[in-house]
């Protein structure tokens, strides 16, 4: 029987395990959106993961939404993921950097020369992003002209280039959340009356766009897609009919034989009910003649939830968000079932090593218990 220890490969990847450590904003970049020598300290304590998604990572300056996040458009970039991938690969882990363009979860502070973000829409989301200021509402954004999206393809694909030639095993492209490719996506956003707007093969031209050309940059083996087919976060309502459009969409994106999918099950950090939505049937049509490709799951998972998932072949690979945070050894506390540590969540964004770098590894002592419990779990 498989577990969720095993090793595992997918596309050009080959993970020692099939835990993942998702994707998680810090805000933590140095001036010129540079990642940072702290930055690689962060990753390089969580390279026992299988694999990880690096935090979202903006494609070009218009793409930034939150203060201090990376971004993969520059040398001196490029440049500070290098001493990321390098410190994560030293220790023997595996590491892909997701393509983000937040759209219109933005704030005109945050963009070149104060424009205001674009989306597939003008009309503003009902939410707040992180700014110099703290939490503020997001800013009315501008809708793409139809000339403009070659260009938005055209960073993706760079994008990707740079990743892989920073050093990262892949990417992984946000189309979640409520970001730019789902705000294409779902007809609760996207209002649009042209060739990227209306019936759900039109909404999803940009995304699969967008796909078909990081493919041919950098190889389907090292690319991978993040989805979240009912979260309700950054104003993202539920799309009219949320089944058949991602449905459509993964069966349009099978012939690429993808490296992988990471599908967000239900609200995003939140309930995992939020509204109907067969998994197992999404995952079906990416499996079609690709049976090489991992299916990652995420959301709420503990534990027993993980083994289980893969155990019953529900998922090739289990993510794990902010128990990652506080637990950088989380690998081989879910191999023991040790305690997890607590979260600091008072220093999740901005800031220094203070709750991010300075989580403690599991007491020796609680390895030695939990291995004495299991033995004796087993004898029993």
């Amino acid at each position: 029987m498989i577990t969720l220890f095993d090793p595992i490969r997918f596309g050009n990847i080959a993970a020692d395990n099939r835990i993942v450590m998702a994707p998680l904003t810090r805000d933590r970049a140095g001036p010129g959106q540079v990642p940072t020598p702290l930055m690689a300290t962060y990753y390089e304590q969580r390279a026992s993961a299988g694999l990880i998604v690096s935090e979202a990572t903006q494609i070009s300056p218009e793409g930034q939404g939150y203060l201090d996040t990376p971004g993969i458009y520059s040398a001196e970039q490029m440049a500070g993921w290098r001493h990321v991938t390098d410190a994560v690969h030293a220790k023997g882990g595996k590491i892909v950097l997701q393509l983000w363009h937040v759209g219109r979860i933005s704030h005109v502070s945050l963009q070149p020369n104060g424009q205001p973000p674009v989306s597939s829409t003008a009309r503003r989301a009902n939410g707040k992003t992180f700014t110099a200021k703290g939490f503020e509402d997001v800013s009315e954004p501008r809708a793409l002209r139809l000339d403009e999206l070659p260009r938005i393809v055209a960073e993706y694909r760079q994008a990707a280039r740079n990743a892989i030639d920073a050093g990262f095993d892949g990417v992984e492209v946000h189309a979640a959340n409520g970001y730019l490719l789902e705000q294409f996506l779902r007809d609760s956003i996207n209002d649009r009356r042209d060739i990227y707007g209306g019936p759900k093969e039109n909404r999803a031209r940009l995304p699969l766009e967008v796909m078909n050309a990081v493919v041919a940059e950098i190889g389907a083996g090292r690319t991978g897609l993040r989805l979240s087919p009912v979260t309700p976060v950054n104003d993202a309502k539920q799309d009219s009919d949320a089944q058949g459009l991602l449905n459509y969409f993964v069966e349009q994106l099978a012939p690429l034989k993808l490296a992988f999918i990471h599908a967000i099950e239900g609200a995003t950090g939140g309930p995992r009910d939020v509204a109907p939505f067969d998994y197992a049937a999404l995952r079906s049509r990416f499996k079609t003649g690709n049976e090489h490709g991992a299916w990652i799951v995420n959301n709420g998972y503990t534990r027993a939830m993980a083994i289980d998932a893969v155990a019953s072949g529900a998922a090739d690979m289990v993510a794990f968000g902010k128990s990652f945070i506080s637990n950088p050894d989380l690998v081989s506390r879910l191999r023991l079932d040790a305690p997890l540590a607590a979260l600091n969540s008072d220093a999740l964004y901005g800031g220094g090593a203070l709750g991010y770098t300075d989580y403690p590894p599991l007491d020796p002592a609680l390895i030695v218990k939990a291995r004495g419990e299991r033995s004796l779990t087993q004898r029993l």
